[in-house]
């Protein structure tokens, strides 16, 4: 029979950046609500978590994030406008998201790092086990990436990282993992993990993005975890304690994507993301794709 402590149904996204990357856009309007094409950054977050069936939503806030909750509240003088005008497709649209989970709010209050974000869910998670996405990383929904966690997690009872290898060069900017192939071929065992190594000191080019399914006893590391790089509370730093000390915290399953995922806290990013979206929309993708050929012959 499943451990029911490893059914998941709670997540966690922490939204609490100040998306200094994208300034002065994000001056008054938080970064997650950014929208690729029509819709916003965040509602693409946790449409991904409602497709896994995570129903129950705690999203960990700062500052001028008010447009958020704003954004998953209903609108009864919008709603009232668009059905007077009959424009049922406007009107789903609007109601969808107020409609899609359970959403909760906290703040995280002091900046003091990912480590210390998911922390502050611990008395709403309780004793189970829970999945947190990073609020400005965007799966593509056609490959999906937590369904496939949530799998691992169930069978192992393993904490689970989402990982891509990336270029060399590149895995300064993530944690890096050092793995164990196992016979599944997209599964592998993580046995270190380092935040933002130099490329020459690396353990390898696995780099983790922003999906985790975490037992609750990450809590517990968290809470002993000290500040690292940059002076905040590391989840990567917490997750190589479970690594190395399995039975504290379960050891760490890592599931190796290789599907699209965006960054779009990346300015470039965000704009691949915007036109891979986009282009495979039947409503304006066929006139984009007619434009692109044309521009591209400018360059």
């Amino acid at each position: 029979m499943a451990d029911s402590r490893y059914h998941v149904t709670k997540a966690v996204i922490p939204v609490a950046g100040l998306g200094t990357r994208f300034l002065p856009a994000t001056k008054a309007m938080p970064k997650e609500m950014l929208p690729i094409v029509d819709k916003p950054v965040i509602q693409y977050v946790v449409e991904e978590a409602v497709t896994a069936g995570l129903i129950d939503l705690l999203m960990i806030t700062g500052r001028n994030k008010n447009a958020l909750e704003n954004h998953f509240d209903r609108v009864a003088e919008l709603e009232d406008v668009l059905s007077k005008k009959g424009d049922e497709k406007r009107l789903f649209a609007v109601q969808e998201s107020s409609q899609l989970a359970d959403i909760h709010y906290t703040r995280q209050g002091d900046p003091r790092g990912l480590g210390h974000a998911v922390l502050r869910a611990k008395s709403h998670v309780g004793e189970n086990s829970f999945a947190v996405l990073l609020g400005d990383d965007v799966i593509d929904s056609r490959d999906p990436l937590l369904e496939r966690m949530l799998e691992v997690h169930a069978a192992t009872g393993d904490n689970v990282i989402a990982l891509m290898e990336v270029p060399r060069d590149q895995i300064h900017l993530y944690g890096s993992a050092a793995i164990k192939v196992g016979e599944q071929t997209d599964v592998v065992t993580v046995t270190d993990l380092v935040e933002k190594p130099e490329p020459e000191v690396a353990p390898s080019n696995y780099a983790v993005i922003g999906r985790y399914v975490l037992r609750h006893e990450i809590f517990d590391v968290l809470e002993k975890t000290q500040p690292g790089r940059g002076g905040e509370i590391q989840l990567t730093d917490a997750l190589q304690f479970a690594a190395q000390n399995p039975e504290v915290a379960g050891g760490v399953s890592g599931v190796v994507f290789s599907g699209r995922r965006y960054d779009t806290g990346d300015k470039l990013d965000f704009i691949r993301a915007t036109l891979r979206i986009a282009i495979d929309r039947e409503d304006i993708g066929p006139e984009l794709r007619e434009w692109l050929k044309g521009f591209s012959k400018d360059l």
